[in-house]
């Protein structure tokens, strides 16, 4: 049985402790507001006291809360630092590359080992063998980890030993899914104005997730080769249908914003001379 902390317990903190707990591990929970450990320690969990108690407690000290900087005032309080001396530090707050990079330096000069991870899950999903998890730090700190890591992700996945990589590919898909919710949304306008249904939306976006997530691996082929040539269908052509979304949001008298945004992104790009090009061409014009 290993011993594991987890400091912060709001969804995914909470989620993190329950599946660790399902695995059989000794799990010790340190909380702001101490009530919200109640239905962990239901569960077999121990509450520590202060959250320098809590690092006391466990060889590898997991924190997940809303950012570094709340990592930062809960570990720079009192003598919580010292406390991680000999310890790994896994962080999986939300945050970025450089916040990452330097916290893996504040971790060095405590003498405690660190891993950067970042979750791609809901706290629902946390402990299934699909779900994933990215881990960047020391290649030996992470195997030392990694099966007590692989009980909260089975698809548990190494990004390198140059710590900034999780926080990266986080950051990117982040992006991804801003625009998606987004374009969700006035996708959604779009059938209510015209009386069709949002749940058949809904259904028909989830039948074609397969070939969205051949588009999306093959765009990123593409932007990584820089070779745009060749298209099935080019940005013109694209351009062209969203400039008439922005048609349909007049005539419907929704929000004109979304689709006024993204044609005015493929217009630039087609004025640049990158009409006959690939989708992914939209990138040359989002560079400094």
């Amino acid at each position: 049985m290993t011993e594991a902390t987890v400091i912060g317990l709001g969804e995914m903190g909470s989620a993190l402790a329950a599946a660790l707990l399902r695995a059989g591990h000794r799990v010790t929970v340190w909380n702001r507001t101490a009530a919200k450990a109640q239905p962990l320690v239901q569960q077999g969990a121990v509450l520590a006291p202060s959250a320098e108690a809590a690092i006391g407690a466990s060889a590898v000290v997991i924190v997940c809360v809303s950012n570094y900087g709340a990592t930062r005032d809960i570990l720079l309080a009192g003598n919580t630092a010292a406390a991680l001396r000999g310890r790994t530090l896994v962080q999986l707050s939300t945050g970025t590359p450089q916040e990452a990079r330097d916290t893996q330096a504040w971790a060095q000069v405590q003498r405690a080992a660190y891993l950067d991870g970042a979750i791609l899950a809901w706290p629902s999903q946390i402990g299934g063998a699909e779900t994933t998890i990215l881990v960047s730090g020391a290649e030996a700190v992470f195997r030392l980890n990694s099966a007590l890591l692989r009980d909260l992700a089975g698809n548990l996945t190494y990004m390198g030993e140059a710590v900034g990589q999780s926080s990266t590919l986080f950051s990117a898909v982040l992006s991804y899914m801003a625009g998606r919710w987004i374009g969700l949304c006035h996708g959604a306008l779009i059938c209510q104005a015209e009386g069709a249904s949002v749940a058949s939306f809904g259904a028909t976006l989830a039948s074609l997730a397969p070939i969205l997530g051949a588009e999306s691996k093959h765009l990123g082929e593409v932007i990584e080769s820089g070779n745009y040539g060749h298209p099935e269908s080019t940005l013109k052509t694209a351009g062209e249908d969203v400039e008439r979304l922005v048609q349909q949001a007049k005539e419907a008298g929704i929000s004109t914003e979304v689709p006024a945004f993204a044609a005015a992104l493929f217009r630039r790009a087609i004025d640049a001379g990158h009409g006959a090009e690939e989708h992914a061409a939209l990138i040359k014009i989002l560079r400094p």
